[in-house]
């Protein structure tokens, strides 16, 4: 069974998803400054888990086009649905078995994360992706409500059942 961080990770991923169901390709792609758009935030996720789960923690650049257009600093822009939502896959399911593998000592451990001078730990890059999923989710859902979606989630999901606290 993986860590109880990693469950809240997929929790969260889970949730991010949840809270852009139904959202169409135009919707994605609209600019309301000064955010950027929701497929622009999607992308900018799987950047995350590239840079952490894949290039930190094993050495691996699966796609590096989303390292050049969704990094932090990068331009704005405004790429298609799909596209993003097939990277963010993409990434999210090879990082899912070296997440499986971690165990309270690796998360205490620490790698350096390219581009920063000194190593993090390992459970801190967990909870600053699941902290930074919960960010673009609230924001998305603002992007929402202002394009006037009607019947949004308005509360956390299922998490007692789904990713309940279990201490390890």
């Amino acid at each position: 069974m993986p860590h109880p961080l990693v469950r809240q990770l997929r929790f969260t991923r889970s949730e991010f998803r949840r809270a852009l169901a139904g959202v169409s390709d135009t919707d994605a792609r609209e600019r309301l400054l000064p955010m950027n758009c929701i497929s622009w935030n999607i992308g900018h996720l799987a950047w995350q888990e590239q840079r952490y789960f894949l290039l930190g923690a094993q050495g691996r650049m699966l796609l590096p086009r989303i390292n050049e257009q969704f990094a932090y600093g990068a331009p704005a822009s405004t790429p298609p649905l799909d596209e993003v939502w097939t990277a963010w896959e993409t990434i999210t399911q090879a990082a899912d078995p070296w997440l499986d593998t971690l165990a309270t000592e690796t998360l205490q451990g620490q790698f350096t994360v390219p581009g920063r001078p000194k190593p993090f730990v390992v459970g801190s890059t967990l909870l600053r992706t699941i902290y930074h999923y919960w960010y673009h989710t609230g924001e998305n859902m603002a992007i929402r409500q202002r394009l006037g979606h009607k019947d949004l989630p308005d509360f956390v999901g299922n998490i007692d059942e789904e990713a309940p606290y279990r201490p390890e």
